[in-house]
């Protein structure tokens, strides 16, 4: 491998007074783990922008390399280089780039950027390369696509644009990601791939997400969820268990490191991540 196996961090901007002090505890309790940087979430056509920026402001000020999300779907070109401009001033030098979902409300007005390549592309000949562009990735596919063929020629294509790395949506089995780095690879591709991995805390919120964004929970793992019931604690074991496994198998396998999911909160973090053995 070409460089060291590296950890990042993702958190989403809290939305009122206790949930900023929530993320501050939880930011300095995962301090300790070194991550090379987190990411901040931004909402549905930049309806967390504001939070987003606080919760910039607050990580830097811990200490952290920050990297905002940007999404540019309901967003005008201006507002969008606005925020480069603003994030450039604020000494960031890393945007994770998506395209992002509509906002509930606005229709079909998708702004004047439509897909991630796009906003890739505007950043590129806006800002150089200032920025670290990271871009997201489906191994099981985006649930939107129509194949995985075509998704994965959309992917090459939003890399092709200047992205430097890609994040992957969370799964939960690793052949899924060896296989899409292996397609990637293929195409004649060789940015890093970092797995996106997501605890397992709650079955129902899990469950939730999951639907939402299309990944796949297992057979045997939703039977496993369903026999704890209510039992958060078990389900907490189990997830860690199943979890640990999970992201020491892609360590192994030649992940180039692992990116978090944290859901602004340090246990399952702190439960999981020390006991891996990243090279």
């Amino acid at each position: 491998m070409a460089q060291k196996q590296s950890l990042s961090l993702e958190f989403f901007p809290p939305r009122d007074i206790a949930a900023q002090e929530k993320l501050v505890r939880t930011a300095k309790t995962l301090q300790g783990l070194n991550p090379a940087y987190v990411s901040v979430t931004f909402g549905a056509g930049g309806s967390t922008r504001s939070g987003t920026v606080g919760a910039v402001d607050l990580l830097q000020n811990l200490g952290f390399d920050v990297a905002p999300h940007l999404s540019c779907v309901g967003s005008t070109r201006d507002e969008l280089l606005a925020i480069l401009d603003d994030y450039r001033e604020r000494g960031i030098n890393r945007i994770v780039a998506l395209r992002g979902d509509l906002p509930s409300g606005m229709g079909g007005d998708a702004g004047e950027l439509r897909y991630a390549s796009d906003l890739v592309r505007l950043i590129r000949e806006h800002s150089g390369d200032h920025f670290n562009i990271e871009v997201a990735g489906y191994p099981e596919m985006h649930p939107q696509a129509i194949s995985m063929e075509t998704d994965l020629q959309h992917f090459i294509h939003k890399v092709q644009q200047g992205a430097n790395s890609a994040i992957t949506q969370y799964f939960f089995s690793p052949h899924a990601y060896f296989d899409f780095v292996q397609r990637v690879r293929e195409k004649g591709l060789d940015i890093p791939i970092v797995p996106g991995i997501m605890p397992i805390t709650n079955s129902s919120q899990l469950l939730r997400f999951s639907n939402m964004c299309g990944a796949e929970i297992p057979r045997w793992l939703r039977l496993r969820l369903a026999d704890f019931g209510d039992d958060r604690a078990s389900i907490r074991a189990f997830g860690v268990d199943v979890i640990g496994r999970l992201c020491q198998d892609l360590l192994d396998g030649g992940a180039p490191g692992i990116h978090f999911y944290t859901l602004n909160g340090a246990d399952a973090s702190m439960a999981i991540l020390p006991k891996l053995t990243f090279k």
